[in-house]
């Protein structure tokens, strides 16, 4: 067979779907001898190009080993060593100046690729190559007008998801997928007669055929969901494709039911402290029925014990068990709209390991001592068991705190009411430790949703952070930050929560643009959190105050996951890790694990050979999930918020400028909703973009800023896809 045959197959034949060519991977020493040849041939070659079959007879010496060859040379092009042009030219990506990356989003007529370096690349429609978000390819840099880094794919390396959701549309009797993050090109869809569907419907297809470009893709409609101006169809949708699992195994059930039904045991107050003539109780939402963590506060001489205890799922979740392997796939519960998508099954996430009130639960709890100005004295951890109070509620909590309680509310906690003033006092000298050591603070929004009896989304708003959500936020901080203390003191394998200082070049950025709004931001050999915070502060009771979060906010690494103690840059903390919710989170499971262990005695060298693999693949499983969860998260808050706004098409509406890109700028009214300006439906004229402040009309001199108000009318919207598009109000112009 000759080579373009050879690869014409390999790329184009649906069985290679995730990568090409699909050679047999060997592992013998032909292949790496091969490898090394190679490379090796296309270094030293004068051309930086050369014919593939000039390439083999010059690097094949043995008359047999042409499969090794080929095995060789299809490995070096899937990790993105090697490409091969057109005519059947290859060369060292290296010499030939081309980055490996990942295509992130597509439009109609353009793209955009982010390299291993962190560079984005835009690439024009015509430079694709057929790529979908998500693959893996190599990109050449071309000539830019803009300014800004434009390429072109020049080879997919590898397939990303070969899934994506869209709206059907039905054309001369042919249907087509019109899909929601890929190109807007219609895609046409291979029917099958056992997946029926009709025009409008929300579906999940898969590709079928992978053409040279977008056009010649094909897909088949695999899954379909209702209609696509339903959030909850889209929604579901958007869970199906991001293949977050929303059914447990029978095994797994069948292990949470045996859990369940064998109840909380009296032999397993065995080796427990008792704590259960101790005031503790749960503080959280109303709606809450995994209740992982509760507290507890008493006045010492030296100041103040802090008491933290939290739900002992390992004791019911073993390592290895089929509920484990499913928690540690899931990663974390998902929560969107009215809806969770737990970790864990309910009999355990609502049932038996919930803290419910006056339950007797099994809890492994932090005991922590401060003294008089919030210092952290000492910690110890046990295992124990406990008998919350009382379900607290923080709007409750909050109204006794802000002295504007009910009666009932008032007769409800008559108990606790010097349990929570103590809370309190303690929460504020917590908060105040956190101000000395200059932890940035950054305000961030979440948003409430209200869903009707229908599942329509009719109102959203800004989520009420009050005194009690402080309180519970700092005695959860103080508890994540004891587990990571102990872990480093017994030098045993952890999972640690990490939060890296911003990378070099968004601080360059911040250097650049915070004298746009009168701020002064030195040069510092060493980003610091009380620089970041110093930047807030200086903002702080001024009109640029929210511009200057945001960028501030937008110049953060991302926190994750890691065996390694890289202290948290968000927190001004050298330790940290996630102890407080094993319900919902894996990785606090995890650490669960180990802290039992160490309360059990076992030594540094016995807990690493047991757990040394387990946390690595533990923090590298549960960064990923966490990751999947806030997309998923995401798109479907957007999709009920689209859901919204088609109730107020035409209705004028103040916000505040959130985002500034090339093509227009983002508006968030005070309800969290938020929209494109367009730029094509501005005033006509010459618009300089100043990243990532700015849109300036040259001529006339109107500006839109980052943070500045401005009135809207919400043109259109798309529940499909969770896009809103704004236009100026008349006046606005």
């Amino acid at each position: 067979m000759s080579w373009g045959n050879f690869f014409r197959r390999q790329i184009m034949s649906e069985k290679s779907k995730k990568k090409y060519p699909a050679a047999k991977k060997n592992s013998g020493s032909g292949v790496e001898s091969y490898r090394n040849k190679i490379v090796t041939f296309l270094n030293t070659h004068s051309k930086k190009l050369m014919p593939l079959s000039e390439l083999e007879s010059k690097c094949r010496t043995k008359k047999h080993g042409r499969d090794d060859f080929i095995e060789a040379f299809s490995q070096l092009r899937n990790e993105g060593v090697i490409s091969m042009k057109k005519a059947m030219k290859v060369g060292l990506c290296s010499r030939l100046g081309l980055k490996t990356g990942k295509i992130t989003r597509l439009s109609r007529t353009f793209g955009f690729g982010i390299t291993d370096d962190g560079t984005e690349y835009f690439i024009p429609g015509k430079c694709m190559l057929g790529a979908m978000p998500g693959d893996r390819v190599l990109i050449a840099k071309i000539a830019s007008r803009s300014g800004e880094p434009e390429g072109e794919v020049v080879d997919i390396i590898s397939f990303g998801s070969q899934q994506l959701t869209g709206v059907i549309e039905i054309v001369d009797g042919s249907a087509y997928l019109v899909p929601d993050t890929a190109s807007r090109n219609h895609i046409t869809i291979v029917r099958d007669k056992n997946v029926p569907f009709k025009e409008g419907d929300k579906v999940l297809a898969e590709i079928a055929h992978r053409g040279m470009r977008h056009a010649e893709h094909k897909v088949r409609v695999i899954q379909v969901f209702g209609c696509a101006e339903s959030a909850a169809s889209c929604a579901q949708a958007v869970i199906a494709c991001h293949g977050v699992p929303t059914e447990f195994s029978p095994e797994v059930l069948r292990e949470a039911k045996k859990i369940s039904e064998g109840g909380v045991q009296e032999y397993s107050f065995n080796n427990r402290e008792d704590l259960r003539h101790l005031s503790i109780f749960t503080i959280d939402s109303a709606e809450s029925k995994d209740l992982d963590d509760a507290v507890s506060v008493e006045k010492t001489e030296k100041g103040y014990l802090l008491g933290v205890h939290i739900a002992d799922v390992s004791h019911y979740v073993k390592g290895n068990s089929a509920i484990d392997k499913e928690a540690l796939n899931r990663g974390t519960s998902v929560y969107y709209a009215d809806k969770v998508i737990p970790m864990l099954p309910k009999e355990l996430s609502n049932g038996i390991c919930s803290l419910n009130p006056d339950e007797d639960r099994l809890t492994l709890s932090a005991f922590i001592e401060f003294d008089s100005d919030g210092e952290m004295i000492s910690y110890r951890f046990c295992k124990s068991v406990i008998r919350s109070r009382v379900k607290g509620i923080y709007s409750e909590i909050n109204s006794i705190l802000e002295k504007r309680e009910t009666d009932e509310i008032h007769a409800k906690y008559s108990a606790l009411l010097g349990d929570i003033a103590l809370m309190d006092e303690l929460a504020d000298l917590l908060i105040a430790k956190k101000n000395r050591r200059h932890a940035p603070e950054i305000e961030t929004t979440e948003t409430r949703l209200f869903i009707d009896e229908n599942g329509v989304c009719t109102a959203a708003s800004p989520r009420e952070r009050g005194k009690s959500e402080r309180i519970i936020e700092e005695f959860m901080l103080s508890a994540n930050e004891a587990a990571a203390k102990l872990a480093k003191e017994k030098q045993t394998p952890f999972v640690y929560r990490i939060h890296e200082a911003p990378p070099e070049g968004k601080v360059e950025s911040l250097h650049e643009i915070l004298p746009k709004f009168g701020l002064e931001c030195p040069h510092f050999t060493e980003f610091r959190p009380v620089h970041a915070s110093k930047i807030l502060e200086a903002a702080r009771g001024t009109d640029k105050a929210e511009a200057v979060n945001m960028l501030v906010l937008r110049s953060m690494s991302k926190a994750k996951y890691s065996p390694e103690p890289l202290g948290h840059f968000g927190l001004a903390l050298d330790d940290y890790a996630h102890f407080t919710s094993p319900i919902r989170r894996y990785p606090d499971l995890a650490i669960h694990r180990i802290i039992t262990d160490i309360i059990a005695g076992y030594g540094s060298q016995w807990l690493s050979k047991r757990y040394g693999g387990f946390a690595v693949n533990a923090a590298e499983r549960s960064s990923s999930a966490e990751v999947r969860a806030a997309t998923v998260e995401r798109e479907c808050e957007d999709c009920y918020k689209a859901e919204l706004m088609k109730q107020h098409i035409g209705e004028t509406f103040r916000g505040r400028i959130s985002g500034v890109t090339d093509f227009g700028f983002y508006v968030m009214l005070p309800d969290t909703i938020e929209g494109l300006v367009h730029i094509r439906t501005l005033p006509d004229g010459q618009y300089d973009y100043s990243e990532p402040v700015s849109l300036r009309e040259s001529f006339s001199g109107v500006c839109y800023e980052l943070g500045m108000e401005i009135d809207v009318i919400c043109a259109a919207v798309n529940v499909s896809d969770g896009t809103i598009d704004f236009i100026l109000d008349n006046e606005e112009e």
